[in-house]
């Protein structure tokens, strides 16, 4: 079924077990001085409850602004709670834990590091998602961290996209946040509002889904989606990931799309990464996409930490997770999928954007690259299933 089609999310859904929400509106906040004000102006707004998971809450100033505005609403008598991975927060200050704890607040942790759960040490939660007072979330890419401050103006300040989203799916959203707040220890039962009564929306004609996963050994939602995604396009696909790592189905499904005459453009980081190692991994499978035709760009001013996709002008797939096997099959993601035309270009005005200020590879001056790097991609693609 085609992304155009207007029974496609109701298809989707089917498969995914998902529901279907109708009037969900969506802004897109680029960059960290657009985003945290934004976020923030949620917490310190914050009436009744805030749910907050997140794999970054790094030692700096940005986490500190949300650790005094957590404790703050805590102290007002907003119920406010908190997942943060024992692996990716596990450099929050035992000070900052005191004092949102000393606040009231209710913190537990994903898989903390203990020598007797080394069996879970490789599953995280890379989940990012605040919701406040079952009105208002956020999702995307940005944890708190220093270097999701700025405007992408350095290599010291990351490109990346939080998306604000308010309607019936911002239910959806915080009850992913519950699964892990359940399954890693909260004791409070978990607080939803009864979901709302049928009312018009000034934006009927946009259609949510919201996709969740985790590790189970089974089907991944997140990686379906994106698979049944890009199976959907006619026209175009537009990915924008920092981690491009595919596995068989997914360089499948690429090159069944580019068989079918659908222009596939990707939009990764550069030399400005965080992770070497899966960089390298990435680099790996650039000469076969680009022998099918597909476009490649690595950004050049910063690391560029955007999760995104478009199909064909319509259908849009944005939240946590990257297009690495790590993100589809390991960690525990959520992923939305929204049939709306105006946030579609949206998404694809940002994505040009961001295109001039990259890359582009060339196929021929690719096969014409070091065998130094070749040697590092082959050796680094040994562990693509970890990445």
């Amino acid at each position: 079924m085609a992304a155009a089609d207007a029974d496609f999310p109701d298809y989707i859904a089917s498969l995914l077990g998902a529901p279907v929400t109708t009037g969900d509106t969506f802004d897109v906040l680029q960059n960290g001085d657009a985003i945290f004000p934004a976020m923030l102006a949620a917490v310190e707004g914050a009436q009744r409850r805030i749910s907050f998971e997140s794999f970054i809450y790094s030692d700096g100033a940005i986490s500190e602004r949300f650790t005094q505005a957590f404790a703050a609403a805590a102290r007002r008598g907003v119920d406010v709670r908190i997942v943060l991975d024992g692996y990716g927060a596990n450099d929050l200050p035992s000070a900052s834990v005191t004092l949102l704890e000393d606040a009231g607040v209710r913190l537990v942790w994903f898989h903390p590091l203990r020598p007797w759960s080394i069996d879970r040490v490789n599953y995280r939660t890379h989940r990012k998602v605040l919701v406040v007072d079952g009105v208002v979330a956020f999702t995307g890419g940005v944890g708190l961290a220093d270097h999701w401050a700025g405007t992408a103006q350095d290599p010291d300040h990351w490109r990346d996209t939080q998306f604000r989203v308010r309607g019936p799916a911002v239910r959806a959203l915080e009850a992913s946040f519950y699964e892990n707040w359940i399954e890693s220890g909260g004791r409070e039962a978990p607080r939803l509002d009864p979901e709302p009564a049928e009312q018009r929306s000034a934006t009927p004609d946009v259609r949510t889904l919201v996709a969740w996963s985790n590790f189970s050994g089974g089907a991944s939602n997140v990686k379906l989606l994106y698979l049944l995604s890009i199976a959907s396009a006619r026209e175009s696909i537009d990915i924008q990931s920092p981690y491009v790592v595919l596995d068989a189905s997914l360089r499948w499904s690429i090159a069944q799309a580019r068989a079918r005459g659908v222009r596939v453009r990707m939009l990764t980081d550069g030399d400005h990464t965080d992770a070497g190692p899966v960089k390298a991994a990435s680099r790996a499978s650039y000469a076969a996409l680009l022998e099918q035709g597909v476009t490649i760009a690595e950004f050049a001013p910063t690391m560029m930490h955007v999760k995104a996709m478009t199909v064909d002008h319509v259908w849009s797939v944005i939240g946590t997770a990257n297009l690495d096997n790590r993100s589809l099959e390991l960690n525990d993601e959520l992923a939305i999928g929204v049939q709306d035309r105006v946030l579609a270009a949206t998404l694809e005005r940002a994505f040009d954007a961001d295109l001039d200020r990259s890359a582009r590879l060339d196929l021929a001056q690719w096969r014409n690259r070091s065998l130094w790097q070749r040697a590092q991609e082959r050796f680094w693609v040994i562990f693509a299933e970890l990445f």
